[in-house]
């Protein structure tokens, strides 16, 4: 009996491999046509998700001033002699990603046993309170206890990190449910996150008269913008079209002349055509479900992985650090240079590569090329290491000593990054069944999590052989 239950159509005459995966939804033969997106609301509100979910990892990452401000100075203007800002960018990635792996494999295993609300909620408010005590901290004389506000700031760093990883693997899950032009905007408001702190940095920089004032502005954004999720996210299944993808398949209205229909739990598979059955029986735990996962996913996992954990190897640790070559001492080589090459034009780039996939999906999701071109990153490590990073103990050859060598690999480095990061994240819950949507999403946050702390703990022996 042949089933006609896809749940997108692709005119295009294409191979099935390299077939775009942004389709129009069609009406499922034993359901209700959805209803439309008015105003493209849920779209909106899971752009906003995305910026949210790395927010608080872009805040403290692009505060470069207030922490090299806080732990070399001392809030009451005197030297502080230790090599923590020497080395708080790695330091800040390998706190802020560990726990994340952890706290990702803890949310696997409570995915059916938590529901993705109570999991999203409360990540979002953990994250809250730990902004206001950032926050509160900014104003508080820290520097008879510098030590001691490092290792407050990394734990706070490592919390936070851990709660936006779980928000991040739940609401990916969610809109796993969803047609894919939504992940897509999930994903590029991660970039677009990185965008405003950095867009924020340099306002706050720029109109504030101490680094303490721009601080206090920054956090309170931060602060502000988590309320903001939180509303929106509450407010997310009142929506119709929401509320009919968040709910069960089983659950989903019925035609009235398809109650009799018996066929249940086959899916066209997306990418073959071939229909297959991979019902779950109702008794399958989420480490019985993972097999059949990682089977699949193999390869996009590994071009996760490998993605960030170069990118996070480079960005901030190394990237962070190159200094403008240029002899005059101005407020450009001072002040603006590390902000606006560093932070802005990575997170930009990083916002356009994610953009470009809404139009463009290619390699595809069973393509070899994709992993070749995941590994040719690695040359940007012998890019940046020998652009004009400072200090320099060891490694004192610059090869690229003029300003325009890091702003070029920076953006290459950013738009690869989204582009090629973005891919495997969505393709990854479209090729395996939709009962396995939402686990599948979490295991992909996963592999994004890991490649993160790896890196970042590599990063720390790059930066020390520099």
């Amino acid at each position: 009996m042949e089933i006609e239950d896809p749940l997108y159509a692709f005119p295009s005459p294409q191979t099935p491999e390299e077939d775009p995966l942004i389709g129009k939804p069609l009406l499922r033969g034993r359901f209700r046509q959805p209803p439309p997106d008015s105003y493209n609301g849920v779209y909106a509100i899971f752009f906003i998700l995305g910026i949210g979910s790395l927010l608080p990892w872009n805040f403290f990452c692009t505060a470069k001033h207030y922490w090299l401000y806080k732990l070399a100075n001392g809030t009451d203007g005197s030297r502080q002699e230790n090599d923590l800002p020497s080395y708080f960018e790695s330091y800040l990635s390998l706190a802020s990603t560990v726990p994340s792996v952890v706290c990702l494999i803890i949310n696997y295993l409570l995915v059916d046993k938590i529901s993705a609300k109570v999991r999203v909620l409360s990540s979002l408010f953990i994250m809250l309170v730990i902004f206001c005590i950032t926050t509160v901290v900014v104003k508080v004389d820290t520097s008879t206890w510098t030590y001691g506000f490092f290792g407050l700031t990394m734990c706070c760093v490592a919390i936070v990190s851990g709660a936006s990883n779980v928000f991040l693997g739940s609401v990916f899950g969610e809109v796993g449910r969803f047609p894919m032009r939504n992940a897509q905007a999930l994903i590029s408001g991660q970039a677009m996150g990185g965008t405003i702190s950095a867009v924020a940095s340099l306002i706050d920089l720029a109109a504030a008269s101490t680094v303490e004032d721009s601080a206090l502005a920054y956090f309170i954004t931060a602060d502000i913008f988590l309320v903001i999720c939180i509303a929106i996210y509450l407010l997310l299944p009142k929506i119709p079209y929401a509320n009919y993808y968040l709910r069960n398949l089983n659950e989903r209205p019925q035609h009235l002349g398809d109650e009799n229909n018996s066929v249940q739990g086959s899916e066209t598979n997306l990418f073959n055509g071939s229909v297959r059955s991979e019902s779950l029986s109702s008794d399958a735990t989420a480490t019985s479900q993972l097999k059949p996962i990682l089977t699949k996913t193999a390869f996009l996992g590994f071009s996760v992985f490998y993605t960030f954990f170069i990118s996070i190897i480079i960005f901030p640790s190394i990237s962070s650090n190159i200094m403008s070559t240029s002899n005059v001492v101005s407020v450009w080589t001072t002040k603006y240079f590390v902000p606006m090459v560093s932070f802005l034009l990575y997170n930009f780039a990083d916002w356009s590569g994610r953009q470009v996939t809404a139009w463009i999906q290619i390699p595809g999701p069973k393509s070899r090329l994709l992993p070749i071109l995941v590994v040719l990153r690695t040359l940007f490590l012998p890019l940046f290491i020998f652009c004009n990073y400072q200090p320099r103990d060891h490694l004192h050859i610059v090869f690229f000593a003029n300003d325009i060598y890091p702003a070029i690999f920076i953006a290459v480095l950013g738009f690869s990054n989204g582009y090629l990061g973005t891919l495997p994240m969505i393709y990854g819950p479209r090729i395996v069944s939709k009962e396995l949507s939402e686990h599948t999403g979490i295991v992909m946050s996963f592999f994004l999590a890991l490649g993160l702390a790896a890196g970042s703990a590599f990063s720390v022996l790059v930066v020390h052989l520099i």
